[in-house]
């Protein structure tokens, strides 16, 4: 099969990011990391000057905003005009604002339709990954942007397990001080962005894999089986 299109959704330190840069390497199919747009989005309105209490001043900034998703999964990158910001997307200031913007409905609608063209282009000749197709991963990926997606995955875990997996990335250790350092970026990110996407609980047609207890390696198999079955 070419053009294969696998979506992978679910809350906050689930273990998206990982397990589809994991799967997109070891298969040769280009990354799309949705979640990085939303957090370009609130670094070019913060860049801008643009308050993000302002709406429609916010929709309006990043409708024009001069986007480029470098989709390697080996060293994925987000660039926006001439600057590479795929370092400073990941700061705590831009993780604490960055619900402001995902949850614009108007931005929601505009990175859709960018996500849906991106994936489209990789399904084709033109795009990264010469037709082998693409990894998806982040919000309504498996439900608004990529409903027809060969294999639709919703990757979930325990609140703990989510809690300690992001407390490591972000600080490098899962003590009581790092996860509570992290409970804000996850727990109410999920609460903020459930208002206006559905990513908790599996919608028809979406496989769950709960990696709570699951190893990086074991989940990684789990999906690629998921795979395999659609290939077969």
């Amino acid at each position: 099969m070419t053009g294969i299109v696998i979506a992978i959704d679910g809350p906050s330190g689930s273990g998206k990011s990982t397990i589809s840069k994991r799967v997109a390497a070891d298969l040769g199919l280009s990354y799309l990391d949705t979640g990085a747009m939303y957090r370009a989005a609130t670094w070019w309105c913060l860049d801008q000057g643009v308050p993000l209490e302002d709406a429609d001043a916010v929709a309006e900034a990043v409708a024009e905003m001069p986007l480029e998703m470098v989709m390697d999964p080996a060293a994925p990158a987000v660039r926006v005009g001439r600057a590479d910001i795929t370092s400073a997307i990941r700061s705590t200031e831009i993780a604490t604002a960055v619900s402001r913007v995902a949850t614009n409905i108007p931005v929601r609608g505009e990175l859709r339709r960018l996500q849906r063209a991106i994936i489209q282009q990789e399904t084709g000749r033109s795009g990264r990954s010469q037709g082998r197709g693409i990894v998806a991963e982040g919000r309504d990926i498996t439900t608004v942007v990529a409903p027809d997606a060969h294999v639709r995955i919703l990757l979930t875990a325990s609140e703990e397990a989510r809690l300690a997996r992001r407390a490591r990335e972000v600080h490098g250790r899962a003590d009581a001080d790092a996860i509570a350092a992290t409970t804000d970026q996850v727990l109410r990110r999920d609460r903020d962005d459930s208002t206006v996407s559905s990513f908790l609980t599996a919608s028809d047609g979406v496989t769950t894999v709960d990696s709570s207890a699951l190893t990086l390696d074991q989940t990684v198999d789990v999906v690629r089986r998921l795979i395999e079955e659609v290939r077969a």
